[in-house]
């Protein structure tokens, strides 16, 4: 079982630079991979993409390269000769139609751009994906292991959790049980105070108990309601994504407490299916992040 959510992160030399790759998810109904990359490296994305899909089947995950200067690192400094030229012939041009001389500082030249510094980024893109390649593979298994060590933790609070509802089972069956029997002896009760005493052998009587014991009989809910936990169980102890399979069983375990309250005719049965609802959300709370 492996969470929705995690993160992972890897840096990789690159010339007198490194690449910094983060991996992040959090939880969606289906699979979506967002990545971003400078503009130069746009060539990776479906690599990228593919790489991290083959790892991941449900969940949004963000994944992002960036190229980080090494401290102390310069890169080499060059001349961009056909945009000087250029400059120099606007000026030219400027200075004719003005009538007078354009004063240029060094400053100004600067800011124009006509001295810029190389960056990995102008390396062939082959270069570029073999060095961020070991990077990816590394931010993906730390983000990996740590959606599973998030997934054990999930794990053990909703087997905790399916306890719970176990016990609140076997409190509804109890309850249940007695639940024709206490009508009977209402029944009686207002048949007497009215003045109107019947034996309890009364043919009316016995058939409206049985009809009533028919009507809020609830074992057939109790059995499907502890095969959809026994499934559940099981379910926490597979490898592969469960996530959709949980949600599922979730609402069938929903399904069958919602009968049972609706079903019930007792308000102490009524309450214990209500506190087992409330319990069964947090299991579904927890559910919508497992992949």
């Amino acid at each position: 079982m492996n969470s929705m959510t995690g993160f992972g992160a890897a840096t990789a030399p690159l010339g007198g630079s490194s690449i910094r790759v983060e991996i992040s998810g959090v939880n969606r109904k289906q699979a979506e991979i967002a990545v971003a990359l400078p503009r130069a490296w746009a060539a990776l994305e479906t690599t990228v993409r593919d790489t991290v899909a083959a790892a991941v089947s449900r969940g949004r995950v963000n994944v992002s390269f960036t190229l980080q200067q090494v401290p102390g690192a310069a890169g080499a400094l060059t001349l961009n000769r056909e945009k000087l030229a250029a400059l120099t012939a606007t000026l030219a041009e400027a200075e004719n139609t003005l009538g007078r001389k354009v004063d240029t500082s060094l400053d100004s030249l600067l800011r124009l751009g006509i001295i810029a510094e190389e960056t990995e980024t102008e390396l062939p893109i082959e270069a570029i994906e073999a060095a961020a390649a070991p990077a990816l593979r590394e931010a993906l298994d730390a983000f990996i292991t740590l959606r599973a060590q998030e997934g054990e933790n999930m794990k053990r609070d909703l087997l905790t959790r399916i306890g719970t509802l176990r016990d609140f089972r076997e409190q509804l069956m109890a309850r249940a049980a007695g639940v024709a029997t206490r009508h009977r002896e209402v029944l009686l009760k207002r048949l007497a105070d009215s003045g109107l005493p019947l034996p309890m052998d009364d043919e009316r009587i016995i058939k409206e108990i049985a009809l009533f014991a028919d009507k809020c009989d609830v074992s057939e809910e109790m059995t499907r309601l502890e095969s959809h936990l026994t499934q559940f169980e099981k379910i926490c102890d597979k490898a592969e994504p469960v996530g959709r399979t949980l949600d599922f069983l979730c609402q069938e375990i929903f399904r069958e407490l919602n009968t049972t309250g609706s079903k019930a005719n007792d308000a102490e049965l009524a309450q214990l299916v209500v506190t087992a609802k409330t319990e069964l959300e947090k299991i579904r709370e927890q559910v919508q992040n497992i992949e």
